[in-house]
C-alpha cells in the first residue's frame, strides 16, 4: 500500500504524529476513523495524488502515531487537541490552507479544525457522521444498539481498557465485521494493520479516551460555539452510506445545516466504511469538490 508515498514523523507537543505524504498540487489531507489507521485511504490516495500534494496521519492514540497518557479532563484527546496535531502535520510540510477529507472520527477532527482554524482550511468533505452533539442529544434504541462501542468505550477506566486488552485483534474484527457487510470490503493487507495497530501498548486507553473525550470535552465546545452563534464557514460536502446506521437515525444534511453555512451531501451505495467499500464512487465526488478551489476558482 502507498508504494509512491513517502512515510513523516514529527513531534507536538511530545506527541508523535505518524503519516505518509505524495503527489503534486494543492495540498488535501486525510484524517481517518476508528478503530482504523490512515491505511483506510489505500484505495482511493494514489488517484488523488495525481492531482493534489495528499498527506494523511494517523490520530494520535492510532496507527504509529503517540498515546499520550489519559487526564482527568479528557483533554488530550479532545478533537481540539487532535485537530492541533493535523494542522501541524500540515504546517511542517509548509501548507497553511488545505482541504480536509475525513471519515468517522476523523470527520469530527475536521469539524473542530475547519471550526478553530477557519483560515486554514479551505474546503472539506466529512463521511459517514452527523455532528457529534446532536448524534448524543437525539440518541435512539436503534442507533445505541447499532453504535453500542460509543457507549462502552466511554465508561470509567479501567474497565473496558481491560476488557480490550484481553483480545484487541477480537474487537477490531467485532466492530469493523458488524456492520452492512462484515469483513469482506478490507483488503487483506489494511485488516492486517488495523489488527497490528490496535495490539500496540496503550492503544486501548488511547482509543477509550478519544470516546470520552467526545462525551464531555468535546461536547462543552460545541455547545459554546453553537451558544456563540458560530458556524463552519467553508464548503462543507457530507457524504453517508445508504446502508449505514447514520442516515437512518439521523436528518444528516438538516443537522449540518445547523452548524455550517454552506451545506451539500447525500448517499453512496455502501456502509460505514466508504474509502474502502466505495472507493470510486469515492473519488466521483472528491475530485470535483476540491477541485472547485476557492481562490478564484483556480485548480492546482
Amino acid at each position: 500500500m502507498f508504494t509512491s508515498f513517502s512515510s513523516f514523523d514529527l513531534s507536538r507537543d511530545g506527541v508523535r504524529l505518524h503519516g505518509r505524504i505524495g503527489g503534486r498540487g494543492a495540498p488535501l489531507l486525510l484524517l481517518h476513523g476508528h478503530p482504523q489507521t490512515h491505511a483506510i485511504w489505500h484505495r482511493t490516495a494514489p488517484a488523488l495524488a495525481e492531482h493534489f500534494t495528499v498527506i494523511a496521519i494517523d490520530l494520535r492514540g492510532y496507527g504509529d502515531s503517540g498515546r499520550p497518557a489519559a487526564d482527568a479532563q479528557h483533554l488530550r484527546y479532545s478533537k481540539r487537541e487532535m485537530a492541533l496535531d493535523a494542522l501541524a502535520a500540515m504546517q511542517h510540510h509548509g501548507f497553511d490552507r488545505f482541504g480536509v477529507l475525513a471519515h468517522d472520527r476523523g470527520a469530527r477532527v475536521a469539524h473542530r479544525l475547519a471550526a478553530d482554524h477557519p483560515s486554514a482550511v479551505e474546503r472539506l468533505m466529512l463521511l459517514d457522521i452527523a455532528p457529534t452533539l446532536a448524534m448524543y442529544e437525539n440518541t435512539t434504541q436503534a442507533f445505541a444498539r447499532a453504535y453500542w462501542h460509543w457507549f462502552f468505550l466511554i465508561q470509567p477506566p479501567p474497565l473496558p481498557e481491560a476488557l480490550i486488552d484481553v483480545d484487541p485483534v477480537r474487537y477490531v474484527r467485532s466492530v469493523m465485521g458488524g456492520r452492512h457487510a462484515g469483513l469482506a470490503p478490507f483488503a487483506p493487507e489494511a485488516l492486517a494493520e488495523y489488527e497490528r495497530c490496535i495490539a500496540i501498548e496503550g492503544t486501548a486507553q488511547a482509543v477509550c479516551e478519544d470516546y470520552r473525550a467526545s462525551a464531555s470535552i468535546d461536547l462543552e465546545h460545541d455547545r459554546a460555539e453553537i451558544a456563540a452563534g458560530r458556524k463552519l464557514v467553508q464548503p462543507l460536502r457530507v457524504l453517508w452510506g445508504e446502508h449505514g446506521v447514520v442516515g437512518r437515525c439521523f436528518d444528516v444534511l438538516a443537522l449540518w445545516r445547523e452548524r455550517a453555512l454552506e451545506v451539500s451531501g447525500g448517499t453512496l451505495p455502501c456502509g460505514h466504511y466508504i474509502p474502502e467499500e466505495a472507493p470510486s464512487e469515492l473519488l466521483a465526488e472528491a475530485l470535483p469538490f476540491f477541485l472547485q478551489r476557492t481562490d478564484q476558482g483556480q485548480r492546482p
